[in-house]
């Protein structure tokens, strides 16, 4: 008896895992960062402060990862921020 082919079950580009990185700037300050992180990707105070010591100290910091249609929302609000940020 032969047995059937299973289908494969193509992804969309939208299911895919993607990762928002928060770049370091000369001109923002510690606090609009926690701030826009806090508000706009729902990190806790802390982890917000965390990223942006990473991004400050090391020029760039992983600060979201997901759906890239969730990232792309986020992108634009911290960007309205003057926040400099990108995904991958």
């Amino acid at each position: 008896m032969k047995e059937k082919p299973i289908p494969h079950k193509r992804k969309a580009e939208d299911d895919y895992e993607y990762t928002l990185i928060l770049f370091n700037d000369e001109y923002n300050t510690f606090e609009h960062v926690i701030e826009s992180l806090v508000e706009i990707c729902g990190h806790d105070p802390v982890q917000a402060e965390q990223c942006a010591l990473i991004a400050h100290h090391k020029g760039s910091c992983e600060i979201k990862s997901g759906i890239k249609q969730i990232l792309l929302s986020m992108r634009r609000g911290l960007i309205d921020r003057n926040l400099s940020c990108e995904i991958k």
